[in-house]
């Protein structure tokens, strides 16, 4: 089971995709890093691979854990191997 406390540490790959009010797709953005923070009133902050800071809504519905294997990154071509946690979002942009 995936909580808050387990999830520090760990390493999640995390894919945005951006959508118009009307579905259009926009654009797909994914990053990883280590989970540097996580609780229900602040969200789930990690450390990008950039090093900056990202902080994902406290929803742990969307956070999953990984299966074993090799994860191409489509807008970079980087491989992520092994990550422990994936996360996908939806975002719709308003009218």
């Amino acid at each position: 089971m995936i909580t808050y406390k387990n999830i520090l540490g760990k390493i999640i790959l995390v894919g945005i995709t951006y959508y118009t009010h009307d579905e259009q797709f926009i654009e797909r953005k994914q990053f990883y890093g280590e989970i540097i923070s996580a609780d229900r009133k602040n969200g789930i902050t990690f450390l990008k691979q950039d090093g900056e800071e990202y902080t994902l809504p406290p929803d742990l519905r969307s956070v999953k854990i990984a299966p074993k294997g090799e994860y191409k990154l489509h807008s970079t071509g980087e491989v992520v191997v092994n990550p422990d946690l994936l996360s996908t979002w939806n975002l719709y942009v308003p009218e």
